[in-house]
């Protein structure tokens, strides 16, 4: 009777735990399945993007994070060529939002950006920009004048804005003049410091820069006929590792809502 009743005991435990191995490896398969109904959580895109675009950018970024809770935007503003040598070199980018349409087009011919993920986007000015108080500079002729000291462009090899500026000051005949007077920044952000800090007599940057700034005053803007047409173009990079993510916000790039903020800092739209 003893031995009757303890392996009753036995049997009941075994089946108890039979029971509960069995509920928790039912449960196991649906919380994997929800975890994989959510792959866009938490997903971080990297977007290299010119100096001249911060303001607006940050605007953007402020709304589609809101809009998209899952997805947080990074962005590396620089030099447009500079920003695309990283690219070319393998840099982890998403998106590339450039300030010149050749710096783009490289990439498009290494395969990096398919035809069909960019866009030329938005256009851009430029303006010759002084301290406010200088009263001596009041066009693009008085830089060749013995009393205008150091002039500020971005470097024509990398910053799209000093290609435009060469250009044009070369269209000028102004050129030859003021070459001994230039200082190279690394960016039309830094342009747009040294006027603003009086380090710099006057410097040659986007419109969209000088709107930001009321350290400094627009004496000029310079011809669009003395220069390379100014295009923003955008792409998503082809090997990008959240693709349809970074499809999402280059089709919010293009959207009214985007739109009318680049308008807002200046921009023109294509």
């Amino acid at each position: 009777m003893h031995n009757r009743f303890k392996l009753t005991v036995i049997l009941l435990f075994s089946l108890i735990f039979v029971v509960a191995c069995s509920n928790n490896g039912s449960t196991e398969p649906s919380q994997n399945k929800r975890e994989t109904q959510t792959p866009s959580e938490n997903e971080e895109l990297i977007i290299s993007a010119a100096a001249s675009l911060k303001d607006a950018m940050d605007v953007i970024q402020h709304t589609y994070e809101e809009e998209h809770p899952g997805i947080t935007l990074k962005f590396n503003f620089g030099a447009s060529g500079s920003l695309q040598q990283q690219i070319s070199q393998g840099a982890p980018v998403d998106l590339f939002f450039s300030a010149a349409d050749d710096k783009f087009d490289l990439l498009v011919k290494e395969g990096i950006i398919a035809n069909e993920d960019g866009l030329d986007l938005l256009g851009n000015e430029l303006v010759l920009v002084v301290p406010k108080e200088n009263q001596s500079i009041k066009g693009f002729e008085d830089l060749v004048k013995e009393s205008t000291g150091k002039i500020s462009i971005g470097t024509p090899e990398t910053v799209p804005a000093g290609k435009y500026t060469k250009e044009s000051l070369k269209q000028m005949n102004l050129w030859k003049d003021v070459e001994s007077k230039i200082v190279y920044a690394k960016d039309v952000r830094q342009v747009l410091s040294y006027v603003e800090t009086g380090n710099i007599d006057a410097g040659i940057v986007y419109k969209t820069d000088a709107l930001i700034s009321n350290k400094i005053k627009v004496v000029s803007n310079a011809d669009p006929a003395t220069h390379s047409p100014i295009i923003y173009p955008v792409g998503i990079i082809k090997d990008s590792q959240h693709y349809e993510v970074a499809k999402d916000f280059y089709l919010y790039l293009q959207s009214d809502e985007a739109l009318k903020v680049f308008e807002k800092y200046g921009f023109t739209i294509k």
